[in-house]
């Protein structure tokens, strides 16, 4: 009785169920996750990095097996076959700097913005972006050359620059692949830290968060010079926390906290906008994705058919055994960008304290998986049709 309680707990949140259970509802949710888990594994396994074939080694290597030898099962032909046809990128891997002190940030004798990155310290770049952009590396060389000239009473830690990233970005044409291709820089930053208010806002933030360090490790008691080390370097930051950069002054956005926006996601329609009150559960109003989207609503049913033409030129070139990655164009991540604009517009028009999202975590798996459970379900409950031939 125990186990069977603990089942029925399990199956339903652990909360009670008054309804009877339906037997094929129970089955298609607990053959989704058997699929997800299933999923996922595979996506574990096939995480293990491998590197890329920069010089076609690997694949010239697969051609040769292939030719002299024939495959023992269908598992290793499949192998062979995907080795053959998948096209690996020739460009390294993008290199990730965590910290915003691992790039150094500097003028050149003609006034443009260069940078150089730790490990690289002999090799320098200049920065080349769009006039929208410039703002942004200005205040990367700002924020240095601050703690620079006050000797280090400036705490890193309140950039405007959380981290980088360079990486190659492939392009056509001929000749050595460092001339044809060309290094872009993605930087991470927390857009709080560009104004004064933002700024206090992230310093009590750390301030709070050193504090309570600083706090746990003393109640320990009978400190080593290691734990005594550390709360020192922890006071010096703190100190250092509450000596802030010049910022510009810019109101921060006060919104009520009784009035939420929710979105929902999904396959068929992309997001779905409610705002509510939460004192009363009343739904102030509703959009949905066609009013979202307005004019631009045409830009969804071309993606949905660039992407329906891309799966079906997919689907033969799996059946002729060709190269079957196509890749997509930007319109999803620009329909992506003119939804985003449009929600948060809506919540600063009635002045929305949340902006509430689904749980995204594996949304993809989720979906996939409930997708091939229904399709089983229906398949094991298809029904029979009798026709009377008299």
């Amino acid at each position: 009785m125990t186990r069977c309680a603990i089942s029925y707990l399990l199956k339903n949140g652990c909360k009670i169920n008054e309804k009877e259970e339906d037997p094929k509802k129970f089955a298609q949710r607990r053959r989704k996750l058997e699929i997800q888990i299933e999923r996922l594994r595979e996506q574990l396994e096939t995480r293990i990095p491998k590197g890329r074939d920069l010089t076609s080694a690997k694949w010239l290597d697969t051609i040769i097996v292939a030719t002299y030898n024939v495959p023992t099962n269908e598992a290793e032909a499949k192998s062979w076959q995907d080795s053959l046809l998948r096209q690996s990128s020739k460009v390294p891997f993008p290199v990730a700097y965590e910290t915003s002190e691992d790039m150094t940030w500097f003028k050149n004798q003609f006034g443009r913005i260069c940078v150089k990155f730790k490990c690289l310290s002999e090799h320098s770049f200049q920065v080349y972006c769009d006039s929208r952009h410039l703002h942004w590396f200005q205040r990367f060389l700002e924020d240095q050359q601050i703690k620079k000239n006050s000797k280090n009473q400036h705490s890193s830690s309140l950039f405007t620059l959380r981290s980088g990233r360079i990486a190659w970005q492939e392009e056509e044409g001929k000749g050595d692949p460092w001339n044809v291709n060309r290094l872009t820089l993605y930087c991470s930053v927390d857009t709080r830290l560009w104004t004064t208010e933002g700024t206090n806002q992230v310093r009590e933030e750390k301030a709070e968060e050193i504090a309570k360090i600083i706090t746990n490790t003393k109640a320990k008691g009978d400190l080593n010079e290691k734990q005594q080390a550390h709360i020192k370097r922890k006071n010096s930051t703190l100190e250092r926390i509450n000596n802030p950069f010049p910022r510009p002054t810019k109101p921060l956005y006060k919104g009520q906290s009784h009035i939420l926006v929710g979105i929902s996601l999904g396959l068929e329609k992309p997001a779905t906008l409610a705002v509510v009150d939460g004192t009363t559960g009343q739904v102030i109003t509703y959009r949905n994705i066609r009013q979202l989207l307005g004019d631009n609503y045409k830009l969804l049913n071309r993606q949905r058919q660039q992407k329906q033409s891309l799966s079906h030129q997919r689907q033969i070139a799996q059946m002729l055994a060709a190269p079957n990655q196509f890749g997509e164009s930007e319109l999803g991540e620009y329909i992506d960008r003119l939804l985003s604009k449009e929600i948060i517009a809506i919540a600063q028009t009635y002045s929305a304290g949340s902006i509430v999202l689904p749980k995204l975590d594996n949304m993809r798996e989720q979906v996939q998986s409930e997708i091939q459970a229904s399709a089983a379900v229906h398949a094991c409950y298809k029904p029979l049709y009798c026709v009377n031939l008299g």
